[in-house]
């Protein structure tokens, strides 16, 4: 069994598949481009049975998607790739860096005798939850989090990393600023912005550990996820992706806690994508499982 592969955009053809076939699946058609062409490696390549249709997956069998002897497969470029772990460890490492460098007060950023000057304990307490939060986050990447994809697009790298590493340095000049003022409402502020984090990031973690017990290791497994004896995925009832939930209100305590506007515009920003992938993801579950629970929202309870 041959199956022609065209160029999704040019309708050029590239290659015709042998040796395959009906129950042969993507993955060995992409091997088999790989092995005529070497540059395109399975993770560049994506299928569709359709110039305008969607993606196929790399288990489904040539048999399933209605390819005969003599079928298209419509090919598209993915570019180079680069691991997410990769990808994950470049764009937390910097952010850690960024803000402690900023949080030692060099003379280069903020003069002479900026490090000798009053430190509010505020300052302080971000700094040690900022150092958390992207510590936890790289531990996580190392440690727990199970990728369905093991790679993405190599500019995503530099894309990614400009947004973490810029808010880095907007947030931490203000904060670690020796002109910085204090929160109005001292201590009470202070700490209940405190509170509000620590408690959204074990709540974050909670579910990072949650979607990892979903997905054995090695496998594309997915299933619909549900709350279990810890009190903090209980919010699954709720929403789709509570791990967003968690970290959007992780950053609103911190804000609150600072008091400090670029920190509020970090969160915005932040809270802003992660509900459109919350909203994708949302999707997607509605899509793939037709006994998925319908009055889940996706990342905002009984709102959006």
């Amino acid at each position: 069994m041959e199956v022609n592969v065209v160029h999704a955009k040019s309708g050029k053809e590239l290659a015709v598949i042998a040796g395959l076939h009906p129950k042969s699946t993507i993955l060995d058609v992409k091997n088999g481009l790989r092995n005529i062409q070497p540059k395109y490696y399975p993770d560049r390549q994506s299928y569709k049975v359709d110039p305008r249709g969607k993606m196929v997956k790399d288990g489904d069998s040539l048999e399933s998607l209605g390819i005969t002897n003599g079928g298209k497969l419509y090919f598209k470029d993915l570019g180079p790739q680069v691991g997410w772990t990769t990808v994950f460890l470049t764009e937390y490492a910097g952010p850690l860096v960024i803000y402690l460098i900023f949080y030692s007060r060099p003379s280069l950023i903020y003069g002479a005798g900026a490090a000798s000057k009053p430190i509010a304990q505020v300052v302080h307490l971000a700094a040690g939850c900022w150092t958390f939060h992207y510590a936890k986050r790289l531990l996580e990447t190392i440690f727990v989090h199970r990728f369905s994809h093991a790679t993405m697009p190599i500019s995503n790298i530099f894309k990614n990393s400009i947004y973490y590493w810029g808010f880095a340095a907007f947030v931490a000049y203000f904060v670690n600023h020796p002109l910085y003022t204090p929160p109005a409402h001292g201590d009470m502020q202070m700490y209940g912005g405190l509170a509000a984090f620590i408690l959204a990031e074990l709540g974050n973690f909670s579910i990072h550990l949650a979607l990892r017990n979903l997905r054995p290791a090695g496998s594309k497994v997915r299933k619909i996820p549900y709350g279990s004896a810890n009190p903090f995925t209980w919010i699954f009832g709720l929403v789709s992706c509570p791990n967003y939930t968690y970290e959007s209100l992780a950053w609103i305590g911190f804000t609150i806690m600072t008091q400090c506007l670029p920190a509020g515009l970090f969160c915005l920003a932040g809270s802003y994508q992660m509900l459109m992938w919350a909203r994708g993801k949302h999707r997607n579950y509605l899509r793939e499982f037709k006994n998925y629970p319908r009055f889940r929202k996706s990342m905002i309870p009984f709102l959006l």
